[in-house]
């Protein structure tokens, strides 16, 4: 039987190159792998929202929702849609099937939402939007922004125009989310009996506001020698520029809208809020891009925060809520200790056994180049150091160094029958060469079923599987040739 370790034991210059090149890629390797508490699985999902102001839930769900997932159940590949209903707001998630392209689902979904646009009641502001969204990716960093003396509205100013599109800038941020967000408004409070009395209906009013905050061009004046453009603006901007409003005329006098109820500065949903510390705050949440390294994002952010804080009126306070990263670095930390943990220990029980310093020196090297080895094909496969990847490669351990005690313990046995340590290192690779390359491949085999789990779990357990078994190839190689 051809001898596969040979080429190695005859040319030790060339295997200290090949040894030192699997070293160097795999710490390379290393370097570049991102860092995440589990790996990247992304979920085919689109979230759709639609607003209609002042509508009941009931209304929501009657004239919003039932026309819009008439249209949705006819799309191929979708698994399941929920909708959930609240005053004035339908949110329609729409899951599909794991095999199924996030972007072409969009299409189709933008495509139902065009389709079912003229069974939509012609009053909501704006059409139907949708987003591609994660259930399983949750935020990596939460903010939140507060001030003793400014209004929470201008708060929210700030942290909608000003802090959120600078994160978003941020690489690998995919977007920021405000949560109890508190734009403002201005809120008119009606009078039922005013209204009563003037014989005024709300539709009136509502038309009345409406086509008095406007900004449309005015028109032109022609001279013989120039024109002139006209400009008025016709944009509201505060509750005090709505009060002269005028509503109608009543026997001849105009009603004004403060004459009909209060006209108020306010926030467009007054019914949510946020808090820090018992004081009302403005929060934000943000969301990382598939596949980057979450404590490198969230370490960049950190770097933006002071000139942020800087650039902001001192009066608004910022701060940091909740840090995903320290979790994630702990945990893997965590997981390195252990794995490091292992090696020594199995270091210690290979030299036990064995009783011979030397004897140690090869599985003791065979066991960290097998480690690091697979970190360059991690990488190569855009997989990321997390919990899952991290414990095969400590299961791995205790597979890894086999081949190398396998072996080596064959050589020594050659030796000790009084053979020279070339030809000891000769006869003992080939007789146990087909063995090595036997056992490598049968446990590998063991962990072919995983690849092939379907649904969420597999999914999860898939870079498990392939890391745990590269570690398996890897040692089987290098045993071969170191």
């Amino acid at each position: 039987m051809t001898n596969i370790s040979e080429l190695f034991i005859r040319r030790p210059v060339m295997t200290t190159l090949v040894m030192l090149g699997i070293l160097l890629f795999g710490v390379l390797g290393y370097r570049l792998l991102p860092v995440s508490d589990l790996p990247t699985v992304d979920f085919p999902t689109i979230l759709v929202i639609a607003e209609l102001p002042g509508a009941s839930p009931e209304t929501m769900a009657s004239a919003v929702a039932i026309p819009l997932e008439r249209q949705f159940s006819t799309i191929s590949g979708l698994d399941s849609m929920n909708s959930t209903n609240t005053l004035g707001m339908t949110r329609i998630t729409l899951q599909f099937s794991l095999d199924r392209d996030i972007d072409a689902a969009a299409q189709d979904v933008q495509a139902m939402i065009g389709k079912a646009a003229r069974q939509l009641p012609p009053d909501m502001p704006n059409p139907p939007s949708y987003q591609k969204v994660n259930p399983a990716d949750f935020p990596v960093l939460f903010l939140q922004l507060s001030s003793p003396t400014l209004p929470l509205s201008a708060v929210h100013e700030y942290a909608d125009t000003f802090i959120a599109q600078r994160i978003s800038m941020v690489s690998g941020v995919a977007q920021v989310a405000i949560f109890g967000a508190q734009k403002y408004a201005v809120r008119a409070q009606l009078d039922p009996k005013a209204l009563a009395s003037r014989s005024i209906g709300i539709d009136e009013v509502a038309k009345a506001i409406q086509s008095g905050n406007v900004n449309l061009p005015t028109g032109t004046l022609y001279g013989p020698h120039q024109a002139f453009t006209i400009e008025a603006s016709g944009k509201l901007s505060n509750a005090e520029a709505y009060r002269p409003l005028i509503v109608t005329y009543r026997n001849g006098s105009p009603v004004r809208l403060s004459d009909l109820g209060k006209v108020i500065d306010s926030v467009e949903n007054n019914k949510v809020a946020n808090w820090y510390v018992n004081i009302p705050a403005i929060g934000l949440a943000v969301y990382r891009q598939p596949g980057t390294n979450t404590v490198e994002v969230v370490d960049s952010i950190r770097k933006l925060l002071p000139t942020l804080r800087s650039q902001m009126p001192a009066s608004v306070d910022l701060h940091v809520l909740f840090d995903r990263s320290q979790s994630i670095r702990d945990s893997v930390n965590d997981v390195k200790f252990t794995l490091f943990l292992t090696l020594c220990l199995v270091v210690l029980v290979i030299f036990l056994f064995l009783r011979n310093l030397s004897a140690t020196i090869i599985p003791s090297l065979a066991l960290p180049m097998s480690i690091i080895g697979t970190f360059s094909v991690m990488y190569l496969l855009n997989y990321s150091l997390d919990n899952l990847s991290l414990m095969a490669l400590t299961l791995s351990v205790g597979f890894v160094v086999d081949d190398a005690i396998v072996m080596l313990e064959n050589i020594v046995r050659h030796m000790e029958m009084g053979e020279k340590p070339l030809q000891a290192a000769f006869h003992g690779s080939r007789e146990i060469g087909f063995t090595i390359v036997s056992m490598t491949l049968s446990l590998v085999a063991v962990f072919i079923p995983i690849l092939f789990m379907g649904g969420i779990v597999g999914r999860l357990l898939h870079e498990f599987a392939v890391t745990i078994g590269v570690a398996i190839l890897v040692s089987g190689f290098i045993s071969l040739s170191l």
